[in-house]
This record gives structure tokens, sequence and C-alpha cells, in this order.
């Protein structure tokens, strides 16, 4: 049979459309477990508010300041929620410590700022929970250093997770300063209590991260870690703790504080430009 290059051309060029095409549909499909059509879509566009409602929360840049004296001891509401609305695995269940997923977690001061530790620090500091996440930074390191673009930064400044395009190298989580990202070591599935029907489950081999709650904003509503944190202070008559908005808008809440009260930011000699402010 003689060689004919054009229709050889015409041929493949049909294949790899179709092969495309059926990839394509098999996703939309939600042909892996856990993962809907929406977040699908919002992946496939990777656009601030991609296939968002017309109530979608917008900002030219996202922030949260964090009031740490507003924030009891005792309370983790923030971190329940958070928990739940994203389908995170119950820490004490997991066959490991190693095992554990964590978006949003407390620790001590010492830890969340070694290197303003020192040992004059008032002791009201030293007792008091900061809350840690990722920062969504300025210049993020970890966005660098992905070889498949699965982390990236969107124009308002959150710093996303795309599960699909994790290879689960991990790369990320070495160049993350602050701990801000866990690995799926195992299926989380078994350890997850109560499944939140509106947020997909991820598989094993994959890294995730606090993501401002891209999913909720698309829809009009705030982090659900704010919102927790809002209701338990009012249900207690106190300020919340946690306030998110728009830096770059002068009139916003989060500028309004940081204009009238002094802030620190985790590790910010290292030139990444966290988005996360503490008032303490």
């Amino acid at each position: 049979m003689a060689f004919d290059r054009r229709k050889f051309l015409k041929v493949s060029g049909l294949s790899v459309l179709g092969v495309w095409a059926k990839s394509a549909a098999d996703a939309l499909a939600g042909e892996k477990p856990g993962f809907g059509i929406t977040e699908k879509l919002l992946h496939l566009f990777r656009k601030p508010v991609g296939f968002a409602s017309a109530d979608a929360l917008t900002a030219k840049k996202w922030a949260m300041v964090i009031k740490v004296r507003n924030c009891p001891t005792d309370c983790h509401a923030c971190i329940d929620a958070c928990d739940y609305v994203h389908n995170i695995p119950d820490a004490e269940k997991m066959p490991s410590p190693r095992h554990e997923i964590k978006w949003i977690w407390q620790d001590e001061y010492k830890h969340a700022f070694p290197d303003q530790q020192h040992e004059y620090v008032e002791e009201r500091l030293k007792k008091l929970p900061f809350l840690l996440l990722c920062n969504h930074c300025d210049n993020p390191p970890c966005v660098r250093v992905c070889p498949t673009k699965a982390t990236f930064k969107r124009e308002d400044g959150i710093v996303m997770m795309d599960q699909h395009r994790c290879i689960g190298c991990r790369f990320c989580m070495a160049a993350c300063p602050y701990g801000s990202r866990s690995f799926n070591w195992v299926d989380p599935r078994p350890y997850i209590e109560k499944q939140y029907p509106e947020y997909p489950i991820r598989v094993r081999g994959v890294v995730e991260k606090c993501t401002f709650c891209a999913e909720r904003l698309a829809i009009g509503k705030i982090p659900a870690c704010v919102e927790a944190c809002q209701n338990e202070a009012k249900k207690h008559g106190r300020e919340p703790a946690l306030v998110f908005g728009d830096l770059e808008d002068p009139e916003s809440e989060v500028r309004k504080l940081l204009r009238s009260h002094y802030a620190i930011r985790r590790k910010p000699e290292l030139g990444t430009g966290p988005q996360i402010y503490y008032i303490v």
C-alpha cells in the first residue's frame, strides 16, 4: 500500500482529537470518584470566577487578618467548619499521625513565629493560640517549583491546587516555608466522619491545602472559617477573630484594621509576601 503522508496526518489528527474529546467527556462526567462537574469546570478554566454565579465575591487581592486576642483558646469553630466543608479526614482516625491533613490549625507563638521568638517575649503571647493556614503569598515558591502547574496563583492572589494535575512529587511541600500543605498518603474517604456532598474528595497521592474557599467565593459566600468565626463571636457577644477582604480596597475592613493596628506576618524576611496578617 502506497504511503500517503497527507492521509496519515489527517487520520492522526482525528485520532488525537478523538482521544482529547473522550478525555474531556470523561472528566466532565466525573468518572474519577469524588469529583463533580462544577469542580471540573472550575479547574478547566482556572479563572477567579470560572463558571461563578452573578453573586460571586471578587477582589483584586484577597487577604485575611487574624485578631489573635479575639481568638479563644478553647474555640475550634473555624477549624471544624473548614474540615467539614472540605471533607478533611478525622486526624484521630487516620492510620498514623503523619497521615494528618491540615488546612487550618493552631500552634504556639514560638512555632508560628520562630524568627521573632526570644527570651523576653510577652507571656501573654506564649499562651495564645495562633491559627495557621496557607499564606497565599505574593511570591509563592510552591508555584515556581511545581512541574505540572498543579499549583498556581490566580489574578486575585489566591494560590490554588488542581488535584487533577498533581503528580504527587511533593516539590511544593518542600518549597513551602510554612508547612501549609498536606499529602494524601492514604485514601481519605474511609476517615471522613460525615461527607459534605458539595465538595470533591481527593484521591490518594495528591497534595492539598487551604484555597481561601474559592468554591464558596464563586457562589457569593465568604470562607467557611470566617463565617464560623463570625457566628461563634455573635453567639458569645464578642468581636470575631477572622476578617477577610480585598487588600487593594482602601475601604475594606482588612485595610482599616491594618491602618489602625500593628500586624505581623510569618517569615516575611523570606520575600514570599504572605497575605495572612496577625494583630497581636
